[in-house]
């Protein structure tokens, strides 16, 4: 990693958070003797502490088999309001060597490209390990780009780009255009990114003013090119595989549907342990039940 791109990541990283975030992030790493806890998302970017944190737990150990990360759902009592959680939990490993495109997944660099803060770290060590890892997330998904994008252009056309084909790999809800609301939204953490990414990535690229012109090597850009379609081709394969273990595995799951159903309805739904134990089994039931609420709501 470069003196120029860990400066750049590390003032990313490092950027002041609320102290409710903090301490939930602290708890969560602490509880779980994490290495580290990323937060990112929305929340990040508004400061707001409505709706739900999006916090990645980062632990000791080897590389993950099997599908990862593992999903939960917290809530927490601040002050007089309560802060929610939706927490994906891995290994630093995993994370650094997904981070690196070593993996079919397209999920981590492509996500944590974007912006995120170091919410908690165990030891300086830890953050090194993050920091680390998110450059070569930069640079995964600055190889892409530059496949992707055009042959010559402006910094965002390449970001654009890699957004467009990373949504459409994967199994995303998301509306089309989705891209442009990430670049509008976080037009000051990509400005300058790109340029620093590649030289780290060791693709040569020419610079005139707001103005790109990579040039790749024609082998290395058919190697990037064969190792993105084996990625597209399993991208919805593997997203929905996650998401029919989580149906299972989901902690607090029943909890975090009955919160979305209230917030986006106003129809509360009641919450007995047996449901909350049996999510699956209980959802027929709930339907059915909200359905009759609303029902007599709207008579």
């Amino acid at each position: 990693m470069s003196e120029a791109l860990a400066a750049r990541l590390g003032a990313a990283l490092d950027r002041p958070l609320d102290p409710a975030v903090a301490a939930f992030a602290r708890e969560l790493g602490e509880a779980a003797g994490a290495h580290a806890v990323m937060f990112y998302g929305s929340n990040l970017r508004t400061g707001s502490l409505e709706g739900v944190l999006d916090f990645y737990v980062l632990l000791p150990g080897a590389r993950e088999a099997g599908l990862w990360p593992r999903v939960s759902y917290r809530e927490k009592a601040s002050g007089e309001s309560i802060l929610r959680a939706k927490i994906a939990t891995m290994t630093l490993a995993t994370f650094a060597e997904a981070a690196r495109g070593e993996t079919l997944d397209t999920t981590i660099w492509a996500r944590f490209v974007q912006p995120s803060a170091l919410a908690w770290a165990g030891n300086d060590t830890a953050a090194t390990g993050v920091a680390v890892a998110l450059a070569a997330a930069a640079c995964t998904a600055a190889r892409l780009a530059v496949v992707v994008g055009p042959q010559r252009g402006v910094e965002e056309a390449y970001w654009r780009a890699l957004f467009r084909a990373t949504y459409r790999a994967e199994l995303r809800f998301e509306q089309p255009g989705r891209e442009e609301a990430i670049l509008a939204a976080n037009r000051a953490h990509f400005e300058g990114l790109l340029p620093l990414a590649l030289v780290d990535a060791g693709i040569a690229f020419e610079q005139d003013r707001a103005t790109l012109v990579p040039r790749l090597d024609p082998a290395e850009r058919k190697r990037i090119l064969s190792w993105w379609r084996k990625r597209r081709r399993v991208g919805k394969a593997l997203n929905l595989a996650r998401l029919a273990r989580a149906t299972t595995t989901f902690d607090g799951a029943a909890r975090y549907a009955a919160w979305k159903v209230e917030r986006h309805t106003g129809v509360p739904v009641e919450l007995t342990p047996w449901r909350e134990r049996h999510p699956l089994l209980a959802a027929p039931g709930a339907a059915w039940r909200f359905w009759r609420d609303r029902r007599r709501r709207e008579g």
